[in-house]
Parts: structure tokens; sequence; C-alpha cells
């Protein structure tokens, strides 16, 4: 299997960071950051992977509410994975960036410019923006509806393949003697004209190492599937049972075909939280220590996009009906309605079920989380995992020097890199210049 560290500011569970041995101020230090990623290198990890947002994301009322929420201070991705890739060597990094609020130029030239940078270990995690604070930081009073958001990031991808294959992968000879530096019959100038964008091209940057970095996708909605089969490489979703995953999986890799597509081409890796203990008993005390350190107020904002503002209500108290509808994240809201459905839960075990992990958590030893990790991945409920430590270090150490030598033990995790490329560990194919792909008399056109 595929395994990915998802390294969420402080830890990503709510309460992870008040525990007493954690580390307070990991998201802002590189030293840590560097030392982290040397560390899962060691353990060979295929990627170190960002979930990122242009804003302070949440759903608090007001700052009152909003200082008791640890994912404030983060370093942006792109930044980060340039500092990281060069303290390691063969572990990828991939990155989330916006196709709502970022231009396709400036997105295409830094993801080729880092490919090139960290020797072709890069991957883009492409994300639609699901948070009207993004959209205040833009120059909008409130979202883009999530259909056009959609449309606009189908475009957005195809500008940036394009902005890509500007040059062929020989196309700058540096010739001395005759003092031409790149071969024009190799230039394929993009001039895109579409709903969304209009851009000329080239690129002023070489095609990147990997031909295109390793293309990351995270919608669980219908389009967001039918993006993830056109385009996506790695598939990063939410479930929270094997059946539920392998439901998913079907799904998702039944759409591929319509694009062409193998199956084969793209791993799907939901998110995983371990609370590991040497024993049972250690792992539960551990989780029910995180869970009574989840904050009344973390826990109704985790809530209020789907329940609006709960402040009103006795949190041991019944919940509420959810609202009818959101503009954020439309699959997070419709798998919570199907959770509570049949349900009868107070709003404190709600948000202590959501602001422990919006992912699959399981509490246990390394022996008895490897069993299910083993269950789902045989049963095609995934390729692979994306692991999210609850804090910092111990939780994520566990990983390194636990759960992976389990895993390991068993044949299902591999013992050394494939190769140097983020996509020759991932057992993903280059993609040749689109002019090599096209029929003769389509590439001839441009």
């Amino acid at each position: 299997m595929a395994l990915g560290l998802n390294l969420v500011a402080a830890g990503a569970h709510g309460g992870g960071w008040r525990m007493p041995e954690a580390k307070t101020d990991a998201a802002m230090d590189i030293r840590f950051w560097k030392q982290m990623a040397r560390e899962a290198e060691a353990a060979k990890f295929h990627f170190m992977f960002w979930a990122d947002g242009i804003a302070v994301r949440s759903s608090a009322k007001d700052e009152e509410q909003l200082s008791y929420d640890s994912r404030i201070d983060v370093f942006e991705p792109l930044t980060l994975l340039a500092a990281l890739s060069a303290v390691t060597e063969k572990m990828g990094f991939i990155a989330t960036a916006s196709t709502t609020y970022n231009e396709p130029y400036n997105m295409a030239r830094k993801l080729a410019s880092l490919d090139h940078i960290s020797e072709g270990r890069v991957g883009w995690n492409v994300v639609t923006s699901w948070s009207e604070d993004e959209a205040l930081n833009f120059g909008r009073d409130k979202h883009m509806e999530h259909s056009s958001r959609y449309r606009r990031a189908e475009e957005y991808i195809d500008v940036v393949f394009g902005l890509w294959d500007s040059w062929e992968d020989d196309a700058f000879i540096r010739d001395k003697a005759s003092g031409q530096y790149f071969d024009p019959a190799k230039l394929h100038t993009l001039h895109h004209h579409g709903e969304h964008f209009k851009v000329r091209g080239p690129l002023n940057a070489a095609r990147p190492i990997q031909g295109y970095p390793v293309i990351a996708q995270a919608g669980s909605s219908g389009p967001g599937q039918d993006l993830a089969a056109r385009t996506a490489e790695v598939i990063y979703t939410m479930q929270k049972d094997r059946d539920e995953a392998a439901a998913f999986y079907a799904s998702v890799k039944g759409r591929f075909a319509r694009y062409g597509r193998s199956p084969d081409s793209a791993l799907v890796m939901p998110g995983m939280m371990p609370i590991i203990g040497r024993t049972m008993q250690e792992a539960r005390d551990l989780f029910e220590r995180l869970q009574e350190l989840i904050h009344p107020q973390l826990g109704l904002a985790a809530l209020a996009g789907s329940f609006g503002d709960l402040s009103a209500y006795d949190v041991d108290g019944p919940l509420p009906p959810m609202l009818a509808d959101s503009n954020a994240v439309k699959s997070a809201h419709v798998r919570l309605a199907k959770f509570l459905d049949g349900r009868a839960l107070t709003i404190r075990q709600l948000y202590q079920f959501r602001a422990a992990s919006g992912h699959h958590l399981i509490v246990g030893t390394p022996e008895s989380i490897a069993d299910e990790m083993q269950d789902w991945f045989e049963h095609r409920g995934c390729d692979g995992f994306n692991i999210l430590p609850p804090f910092y270090p111990q939780p994520v150490r566990d990983v390194f020097h636990l759960l992976v030598p389990e895993l390991q033990r068993r044949g299902l995790f591999h013992t050394e890199y494939a190769g140097s490329t983020l996509r020759e560990n991932l057992g993903l194919a280059r993609p040749g210049h689109f002019h090599h792909r096209q029929p003769a008399h389509l590439a001839a056109g441009n």
C-alpha cells in the first residue's frame, strides 16, 4: 500500500495540542518540519501531504470562539515544500492549491519550478475551495456556487496541463556553436480562450521533470468524483468504514473508463488517524484524554456549518435539525446527515466525534491498526492511507517506529523506494508530451 503523512497545523485532533507532552508551536517551527521530513523519509513514506486553505477558515461565530481553534498559524505549503525538498532525497511532497482563488499561469509556473527544485518529487492537491472565509480575502462578498467552482476547476486544470506542455522535454538545446537556445519546432504556445480563462502562454519554465507533477484531488461529491476520474492520480477521501470506502472506491474508479483512463492509473487514499498504544487499554486511555481536551467552543464551531449557531443549546442536550444544505463541502454535509440518521446523539457527543477528526479514527495497538488497514486494502476499500497524527511529536514517531514496521513485516508496505521521483515511487506513469499523445493531424495543428 501507499502511505502519505498529513501533518496538520499543531496536530489533526482538535484537543491534541493541549496534551501535556504536545509541541504546541509545531505549526510554525521549520526545524521541527525538517526533522519530521527526515524521519518520514527514513520510514519510507511515499509523501508528505498538506491540506490547506487561503484564509483562517472557521465557522466560529466571533473572535472569542475562534480563539480556541489551533489551526490558525500554518506555513504556505508550496513555500514549505521547497524547504523540505532540500533536506530529503526520495520522499515526495503534495501541496494543496486552490483553483478558485489562484491564476493558472502562476500555479503552472510555481509547480513546474518546484518539480525541478525537488528533482521530480512534487504533487498538486487540486481543490476548489469550500470556505466563505476564502472568498472574503479575494474581493468577493460570497463564495462561488458549488457547480461553478467545479466548471472553473476543470478548465483551470486543462490550462495548467497545456502550459506544462509549452515545451517538449528536449526543447532546450542550448547550442553554443549555433547560438540557438531552444528548438522552435518544440515550442507549443497554448492560446487558450475559455469560459473562465484567456491565457496565451508559453510557460517561462521548462517542462516538469515528471512531465506533470502528480495530481491529487479530494472531492467526494458527484462532480468531485468526475473531476478525479478525469484528472487525479491520488484521490484523497474521508470514509469511516470499510464498506463505505469500498463503495466509494468502486464508484470513483468506475468513472475512469469514460475518460479513457485505466482504474490503475490512480490511487485512492483515505485519511486515517491512528491512536496508538502498546496495549489496547493504553490506546483507549490516550483517546479519552484527547476527547476530554476538545473545548466546547471549538466543538460548537465545528458543527456550525451543518447546524448553525448552537450556543443557545445545552451541549448535553439533543441535536436540533441539520441545515437543509451547505455551499461548503457538500459531500461532508451529506455524509453527516447519513451518519446521524437513526442515531440519538447529544451536541457534545457529536462535536467530540467531529472535532476528533473528519477522517477514519482507529484506536488500538500497532497490530490491531494494521489489521484494519490490511482489511480495507485487501477488500478494495483503498490503495493506501494518508495518515494524520493527532499531535506531535510522539504519535507520529509511533507511526514511524511501531506501525510501519508491522506493515512491512506483513509485506504490505515497501522497505525501500522504487525510484527517485514521486511518480516512480507511487507506480504512476510519466505523461508524455501532448504532441506525442495526440493523433498526428491534431498535433500538427498546434
